[in-house]
């Protein structure tokens, strides 16, 4: 198949979103707290549908079970999800298991592990990233005491940071952020903390200790982090995490930069810019807020235009 795969995203209501995801990317929002736009999603709780081509309407997990010759991968279920999240307020404070732990206490989910791209930041804004307990004694003591200013490691953010969220680190994203995550396909999520907040019926919203400290990393392990940067005609290629779950890279585009076809398949999105995609003389507009997947063999292609692309694949 030489066509790219265009997607519709869905798009998910949370007591914490705003409306910077219409501000930013054009989207047509549900409502004024639209926190995730799940992009290029196959998971249950919310699937992108085909835009374009022979398969337009068809649910990505579809796609995925009955044309796997599009992926060639080695997993039984399409095992990334791109999200876009608009934390218009404070996330609560959370943290997510392992694939181990997952599939055991999970109903056999996947396990969690993400990246965020930090793609628009107010001034001063800020995300947890870790904490300061020594040993899951010292965590739990500092849980039930609410000593949450000694517990939580919080850390500025600007727009182009990069942060890797192994399971099992404690994480929460602070107001005035918009980020990119790159995740693995689940929806499981423990939380720890949430101010005190509650729901639109008045009831404190849920938390989940038991399971947080069982799968919380104690000591805290941060996976240091090593940027590469490669260069090409019209194009530059920052390398920001390889690993068993999934590589993610930004693509800067500035001109025409021709790419070969590829053994894999990459999934796709516009974050910056517009600009075209060429292959076998169709041309493919892209704009701020595209999402699409490239199948395996596609190609090759040209990239052409002033634009930016979060790429990955597993």
């Amino acid at each position: 198949m030489n066509q790219p795969i265009f997607l519709a995203p869905v798009f998910q209501d949370r007591i914490w979103g705003g409306t910077k995801l219409k501000e930013l990317f054009g989207y047509d929002i549900p409502s004024d707290t639209t926190g995730e736009c799940w992009a290029i999603s196959a998971h249950p709780n919310g699937q992108s549908v085909v835009k374009n081509g022979p398969y337009q309407g068809m649910p990505l997990g579809e796609l995925w079970t009955a044309h796997p010759e599009l992926f060639v991968s080695r997993s039984e279920v399409f095992p990334l999800l791109t999200k876009l999240l608009d934390a218009s307020d404070d996330l609560s404070v959370q943290v997510h298991p392992d694939d181990e732990y997952a599939g055991k206490h999970e109903n056999g989910e996947l396990g969690k592990t993400e990246c965020w791209y930090i793609v628009d930041a107010e001034p001063g804004s800020s995300i947890i990233f870790g904490h300061e307990a020594g040993s899951r004694e010292e965590l739990v003591r500092m849980i039930q005491d609410g000593q949450w200013n000694e517990l939580l490691t919080s850390v500025p953010v600007k727009a182009g940071d990069f942060f890797y969220v192994p399971s099992g680190t404690i994480h929460a994203l602070g107001k005035g952020i918009v980020v990119l995550e790159t995740q693995q396909s689940s929806d499981t999520t423990y939380r720890v903390y949430d101010y005190d907040r509650k729901d639109k019926q008045g009831n404190l919203r849920e938390l989940h200790l038991d399971k947080a400290i069982d799968v919380t990393t104690v000591p805290q392990a941060y996976v240091p982090v090593s940027y590469s940067t490669r260069e090409a005609e019209g194009l530059t290629a920052v390398s920001f995490v390889s690993n068993d779950f999934f590589t993610v890279e930004r693509w800067d585009v500035n001109g025409t930069s021709q790419l070969p076809a590829s053994s894999k398949y990459h999934l796709f999105s516009v974050i910056e810019g517009s600009g075209s995609l060429l292959v076998s003389s169709e041309r493919y507009e892209l704009r701020k807020g595209d999402h699409f997947i490239l199948p395996v063999g596609f190609g090759p292609y040209m990239l052409d235009g002033r634009l930016q692309l979060i790429v990955s694949n597993e």
